[in-house]
């Protein structure tokens, strides 16, 4: 077979790790793919400075590179991200690489394609081989004026790559893109699949037996979103069905090093990815939702859904206007404390007058329900679902239900019992930094209701140690719209019940029982 195979772990990988990598994993990977049948392997990026944190992989210094060379015998591959990129910069960023680095790819926006061309010829002057790495294949169809261009790659791209960024695209697809761009020029042609739809092998395939002269893969198909074709299942494929010889023992090694990652950072396909690749619709989105945030599947997919209708929202509402204001707001949250201590903060509660719930999150709202103080209900991502089990499909709910202000990025489900006691905020004052969060909603609302006031159980907030990347990004986010809340505001908040969050006031709800 005299298909090349470009492995490209470390660069795509890198949208999970940040771009930083364990040493003994690189050079376990390194090692492993001395003795495998790749040509080339895609370390990283060469940018410019960005303005926030991004590991070494991404800018992959000079002394990155020569750790590369002096473990690895395969061809290195770098990219160079297009958008970021200028004429002028070529020269400084690649000068370092010259006796280290084969081939500089060019991710490519089509869009961009006339000034890719440029950097194009910049790069190859100084010696390399250049890959075109032209992403959004499914919708080549709709760029006329990069169609008409793809012929100037002639004798410049070593390899013209078709990209299926979104994941979207079908064995015909493939096929047929193919014969097009091998009817514009004569230059290699390769493939970079992603596996939104599950499709990145049989893809990739299709790709060879059109005559693909490179294709891209990924260990355990680690990168961007839903990920890439998997390195492990494509040799063992290709061991089978054209003879390529492959030592399963060092692909084994690669493969267990990369799974530990695997299991901590859970990359691969699931309903929202395979929903975005379908329409053709940003991963980054939705990698952001999936990882960063506690969105549910349904609140993801209705927001590709209104996405792919180019909508702004499915629902608009009634302002929130309460007609009453209250001293004292007891904000529930979802930790445990507010199950543990809901006898106290109950007792609380009824002791006082002028005195409302907040329900920043349902998941603890059961064991308020049957107190007779008005009560509000945050609806954000499930929680519309979550209600209805609380209330038995809302039977007997005499709460109200508050919503971010119009558009809301996830769109919007509201219970049909609820649509006659749901609103929306005019406008979120209290924090610049998220609008449709559960603690924004309930720090809004406190707001609102005039309250003097400000009350917290169920905050626990999480113990370092023993806490996962997105609840440490949840107790960032919330320790900074409470720093702005207080900054923004006359009014202190009190945590009444255990909590790691540590710009909080905290008081027993005990010691106001005596």
């Amino acid at each position: 077979m005299k298909t090349k195979l470009l492995d490209c772990t470390l660069r795509d990988g890198g949208y999970y790790t940040n771009w930083d990598f364990d040493k003994e994993l690189v050079k376990t990977y390194f090692k492993s793919f001395n003795q495998l049948p790749a040509e080339y392997l895609e370390i990283g990026y060469r940018s410019v400075p960005m303005k926030h944190y991004l590991g070494e992989y991404f800018y992959c210094p000079v002394f990155v590179m020569e750790q590369a060379k002096e473990w690895s015998d395969k061809k290195l591959v770098i990219i160079l991200n297009e958008k970021d990129i200028q004429n002028e910069h070529v020269k400084d960023l690649l000068s370092p690489c010259v006796g280290l680095v084969t081939m500089v790819r060019l991710a490519i926006d089509p869009q961009n394609f006339s000034r890719a061309l440029g950097l194009a010829e910049a790069v190859k002057a100084m010696g390399f081989e250049v890959g075109f790495n032209v992403m959004y294949m499914s919708t080549w169809h709709e760029q006329k004026d990069f169609l008409n261009q793809i012929q100037e790659v002639s004798g410049l791209a070593d390899y013209f790559y078709m990209v299926d960024s979104f994941g979207g695209v079908y064995p015909q697809d493939v096929k047929n893109t193919f014969d097009l761009v091998k009817s514009k020029t004569d230059a290699n042609v390769g493939f970079h699949g992603h596996n939104n739809l599950e499709l990145a092998l049989v893809n990739t395939l299709t790709a060879l037996e059109c005559g693909a002269d490179i294709v891209d893969a990924t260990v355990t198909g680690m990168g961007r979103g839903a990920g890439n074709l998997k390195t492990e299942l494509l040799l063992t494929a290709l061991n089978s069905k054209f003879g390529v010889d492959v030592d399963f023992n060092s692909l084994s090694n690669v493969v267990s090093a990369f799974e530990n990652l695997q299991r901590q950072h859970e990359w691969g396909t699931n309903l929202p990815y395979m929903v975005s690749g379908a329409n053709s619709l940003p991963q980054k989105e939705v990698m952001d939702w999936v990882t960063q945030r506690f969105y549910s599947f349904n609140s993801i997919i209705r927001a590709l859904q209104n996405q792919k209708d180019n909508q702004k929202d499915n629902q608009k509402l009634a302002l929130f206007e309460p007609r009453k204001s209250f001293d004292k707001v007891v904000v529930i949250g979802g930790g445990p404390n507010a199950a543990l201590h809901s006898d106290a903060a109950q007792e609380f509660i009824n002791r006082n007058e002028r005195i409302c719930i907040i329900h920043a999150s349902s998941k603890n709202a059961g064991y308020y329900k049957n107190l007779s103080v008005a009560q509000y209900f945050c609806l954000v991502g499930s929680e519309g679902h979550r209600l209805e089990k609380v209330f038995d499909d809302l039977g007997g709910f005499s709460g109200e239900c508050v919503l971010p202000p119009f558009p809301r990025k996830m769109g919007t489900y509201i219970p049909q019992a609820l649509e006659g006691k749901s609103f929306e905020l005019k406008e979120i004052t209290v924090t610049d930094l998220v609008k449709d969060a559960h603690t924004v909603l309930a720090l809004q609302t406190a707001l609102n209701l005039k309250a003097k006031n400000i009350y917290l159980v169920g905050y626990d907030g999480y113990q370092e140690g023993y806490i996962t990347k997105t609840e440490l990004a949840l107790s960032k986010e919330n320790e900074t719209i409470f720093q702005d809340f207080q900054e923004n505001t006359d009014l202190k908040i009190t945590s009444l019940t255990p909590t790691h969050y540590r710009n909080l006031e905290v008081e027993s709800i005990y010691s106001l029982l005596q």
